[in-house]
């Protein structure tokens, strides 16, 4: 007898539809799965077997064929357990029912019966709608994030027999709902603020410039002076999540197992802060079934990179792409896999290896070839991706003492909103949403300046000997500050302004 039932899987951060044929036939007691299962699909069978009698049900003596079609896509992960289990009592006549078309069922069994979280709800719950799948059925930890998704009946389970009751009928379930507004202000709330840093005046302007045009920041000064501490605020001004940021944001961390339990919804921008040990792997993605590595995590949100010269080469290499192109593309032999990467990196660094370099209170003991040795550790070209450097330099005792603080975190989030939608409106049509992302046509159209200004920039960029993509990174620097102050046009303040926030260029690289 044959039993067909409907599951999904993730692939890189969307779902596909698997569809489940379970087929009993008389002959030696076997179970086979095929469909290119991975190992954990094919120890199913176990857990299967296990939670049908534990349930006080009765698994069939029979040979069992399993197929997860399409055939010719790996399957992997747990989540097909409930299918595979509901297509078996399907053909033993447990279920009233002789077709669940309309339905896609989720879950990892347990031994007695119950149902575990799988990765990519949120992901299969929008491969549904958009499939025209009126109802799912999943573990209860993930209804939540799948309730997010209108148009799709979403009914969290805890165990296969409420699975049974639900197809069955014998008892009414209500689907779960998800109150947007209410999640997104539940997870963007931040425990730390801008109010508690002290002094460093100039770092917060020029991390204020850089969230407001989405710039990446570097920020060098010895330690103690405060780089960490910044860094870690910056997500608190950046402007809050939109829905479809907030969608796909989500969609990633689902897929990569990090999301929160009981998180429907990430509502905070996310901030990720690998150690400087990591591999390329871990930072950019990859596996034998390419997963998302920290740049993806950071979509939308903030990566710190700390000690950044302590990277290994190779893998700060591997951050060109994603901090070009917005995305990173991971293939393989038998796939290629693209994740969204567009983020703001924020990196730290101490000036020399013992950190004390231009410090006037500190004497530095590196020579100089041991100071150009550590900051050549970071290449020109990555170099010229990062559109501020600034030195900070530690802070004076009084200010450490200074019990009035600064300004808090949303008055300067407010500046930053203003600054983006001037952003927002002027490149409507044009695929860009700030200044960081423009292109050398677009610097053209809309970084135009006076003779003046023009004066100013090539003083600047012949005597620093500055490349062709860091006379565009000033530029657009120049045009986030003329934002921020609400001016129509680039003015020589806002080029002198963004010349200075080329540190490396000025004090070290040359």
């Amino acid at each position: 007898m044959l039993f067909k039932t409907f599951s999904a899987a993730v692939f890189g951060i969307d779902a596909y539809l698997v569809e489940v044929e379970v087929d009993i036939s008389a002959g030696q007691a076997y179970f086979t799965t095929v469909g290119l299962p991975d190992a954990a699909v094919r120890e199913s069978r176990e857990r299967i077997k296990s939670a049908i009698k534990n349930c006080g049900l009765e698994f069939p003596f029979q040979n069992v064929t399993v197929n997860l079609a399409p055939a010719d896509v790996k399957k992997e992960g747990s989540g097909f357990d409930l299918a595979i289990a509901l297509g078996i009592l399907g053909t033993t006549g447990v279920l009233l029912k002789t077709s669940l078309k309309d339905c896609i069922f989720l879950g990892e069994l347990s031994l007695d019966g119950g149902l575990r979280p799988i990765k990519g709800a949120l992901s299969i719950a929008a491969m549904a709608r958009q499939k025209g799948i009126r109802s799912l059925v999943l573990p209860a930890e993930n209804a939540r994030e799948a309730a997010v998704v209108r148009d799709v009946a979403v009914y969290g389970m805890k165990s296969l027999p409420e699975v049974l009751d639900f197809i069955n009928e014998t008892r009414p379930f209500v689907p779960a709902r998800a109150n947007v507004a209410e999640m997104l202000a539940e997870t963007g709330q931040y425990p730390v603020d801008f109010h508690d840093v002290k002094g460093q005046l100039h770092a917060k302007r020029a991390i204020e410039a850089a969230t407001a045009g989405g710039h990446n920041i570097l920020m060098i000064g010895p330690p103690g002076a405060g780089k960490t501490m910044l860094a870690k605020r910056i997500p608190t001004i950046l402007p809050p999540l939109n829905f479809d940021e907030a969608i796909q944001t989500t969609k990633i961390h689902s897929v990569a197992g990090v999301l929160e339990p009981g998180v429907g919804l990430m509502g905070a921008r996310p901030f990720r802060a690998p150690h400087h040990t990591i591999s390329d792997a871990g930072l950019i993605g990859g596996g034998a079934v390419p997963r998302p590595g920290e740049v993806s995590l950071a979509h939308n949100g903030l990566l710190f990179l700390d000690e950044l010269p302590e990277f290994q080469r190779n893998v700060l290499e591997a951050l060109r792409q994603p901090l070009e192109d917005g995305a990173v593309t991971i293939s393989r032999a038998a796939m290629a896999l693209t994740f969204p990467a567009r983020f703001m990196l924020a990196a730290a660094m101490n000036p020399c290896p013992c950190g004390f370099f231009n410090d006037p209170s500190r004497q530095c003991t590196c020579t100089p070839p041991m100071i150009q040795r550590y900051i050549s550790k970071i290449s020109g070209p990555l170099l010229d991706r990062i559109d501020i450097h600034i030195d900070m330099p530690a802070v004076k005792y009084r200010e450490l003492r200074d019990d009035s603080g600064g300004e808090s975190s949303e008055a300067i989030r407010q500046r930053v909103v203003k600054a983006r939608q001037r952003q927002f409106a002027r490149y409507q049509g044009e695929k860009i949403y700030a200044n960081a992302q423009m292109s050398p046509r677009q610097i053209r159209k809309y970084c135009a300046i006076s003779a003046e200004c023009e004066q100013l920039l090539e003083s600047a960029v012949n005597r620093l000997g500055l490349s062709a993509r860091a006379h565009d990174r000033i530029l657009k620097v120049a045009r986030t500050l003329a934002d921020l102050e609400g001016a129509e046009s680039i003015g020589s303040a806002h080029i002198s302004e963004a010349i200075q926030y080329r540190s490396l260029d000025r004090n070290y690289w040359a």
